[in-house]
């Protein structure tokens, strides 16, 4: 009960700042208002576990600390490096020139805002992490269709974001899976842990740090400035090399480290923590058009009469957009934080660290690539393959028969992956016709 009086109470915080605030009285404004931070919410409750589900369950840092920090740096990504500016139609997946009536145009991104929104609420409520871009592809073919036709559908671009939905997975695997094969051979397996550990957490660490500076310089912040690629490489390398040298010297001089797997785990936490906050920054900053750029477009085809590509975002929609997703991470974030940080399969420092850096580096390759990937899938790719590559080295070295993976889990995910944009399609393309009947009522 406590919790739906907490989201009763931010409704009515929305309507009275809107309507009396900012003097905006428009009810279509105030719908849309509504069911932007309805969609910010579930964002919220469902996507950003993805980046601190793994460092919860690895121990690295605890729930109630992993939802705040995924808060905090959501909402300073979104306010901070979210940008001024942002595309009302992701990916260019619609021609939206076909649109002439402002009207039709706005309908058509409020049946997006509330199919996506109730989508992501309905998979939150299965536990079912399930990724947002593709809901934002669902409601897009949904009302644009029932709109304009299949003509006006961009089905090249359609066509690379499907491959992008076993692509990502994918890459997410190999990368993962490499990078917890080497821990593994190089530090697990060895007699003296402690000697290889001196030797290869530093280098392990310093991959991280280049791989989450190139990120955030690449996608952080290109809002703020944009850096070319290889600039963002050679940043993020001098950075690694000072985390090299740093780690390197903190190691050396650590006389309590056992010669065993725990010890060694522990050697990780700090790296998890640092990469569950960049990975919430970076999420904050470019997943911003997920949820506000429907908003931003319904604001200004209301305001101007404008049917725009890219509309500026007022000051009001970001701080809605970063409160929405603040709240409902906070009531609802933790079971899919809990379904991704555990129920797959049992995550540790070394496990978990492996996952948050392929995360980083499929995103930075993908984007050089001009590949449309899911960091949702990215993530839970790596969470599945990490635990399929300990059941195979337990039967490679140890013939155990050991299940670590709860294959129920992964039918249910992946076949909450395959329904998203249909399902989405449907129900955007009826709330689209149900607006515009009582519309012309």
């Amino acid at each position: 009960m406590n919790k739906q009086l907490i989201v009763v109470g931010y409704i009515i915080c929305i309507i009275s700042a809107i309507y009396f605030g900012l003097s905006l009285t428009n009810p279509i404004l105030l719908l849309a208002a509504l069911f932007g931070a309805y969609m910010a919410m579930n964002i919220g409750a469902n996507d950003v576990a993805n980046n601190v589900g793994p460092a919860v369950w690895a121990g690295a840092i605890t729930l109630g600390g992993a939802v705040i920090l995924a808060a905090f740096f959501e909402s300073a990504g979104a306010i901070i490096a979210g940008g001024a500016v942002v595309k009302t139609v992701k990916n260019g997946i619609i021609d939206i020139s076909g649109f002439t009536d402002p009207n039709l145009y706005i309908y058509c991104m409020l049946a997006a805002l509330l199919s996506a929104a109730l989508w992501l609420n309905i998979a939150t409520y299965l536990k079912a992490p399930v990724s947002t871009t593709h809901s934002i592809v669902g409601w897009i073919l949904g009302a644009w269709v029932v709109a304009l036709g299949f003509e006006v559908v961009n089905w090249g671009t359609m066509r690379d974001i499907v491959a992008s939905w076993f692509i990502s997975p994918i890459m997410g695997w190999i990368i993962a899976a490499l990078f917890l094969y080497g821990v593994k051979y190089l530090i697990i397996f060895k007699e003296d842990k402690v000697s290889a550990a001196k030797v290869w957490v530093p280098f392990f660490v310093a991959i991280m740090s280049w791989a989450f500076t190139t990120y955030i310089v690449v996608k952080g912040i290109k809002h703020i400035y944009q850096f070319s690629i290889i600039t963002a490489l050679i940043i993020g390398f001098v950075v690694a090399v000072i985390t090299y040298v740093l780690m390197r010297l903190r190691l050396q001089s650590a006389d309590k480290i056992k010669n065993n797997r725990e010890s060694i785990n522990k050697l990780f936490i700090i790296p998890l923590i640092f990469s569950a906050a960049l990975l919430s920054f970076a999420h904050g900053a470019n997943d911003v058009a997920n949820a506000i750029g429907p908003l931003a477009a319904i604001y200004d085809a209301v305001v101007h009469g404008a049917i725009e590509w890219k509309v500026d975002i007022p000051l009001w929609i970001m701080l809605l957009w970063a409160s929405g997703i603040s709240i409902w991470l906070l009531l609802y974030g933790p079971q899919i934080i809990k379904t991704v940080g555990s129920e797959i399969t049992e995550l540790d420092g070394i496990r978990a660290f492996c996952i948050a850096l392929s995360a980083a580096i499929t995103v930075i390759v993908a984007s050089q690539l001009g590949l449309p990937v899911s960091s949702t899938h990215i993530a839970l790719g790596g969470v599945f393959w990490v635990g399929f590559l300990r059941e195979y080295l337990d039967r490679k070295h140890h013939n155990k028969k050991e299940v670590y993976v709860r294959r129920h889990l992964l039918k249910k995910i992946i076949a909450a992956w395959l329904i998203t944009v249909p399902v989405v399609s449907f129900i955007s393309g009826f709330i689209f016709l149900c607006i515009t009947f009582l519309a012309q009522m």
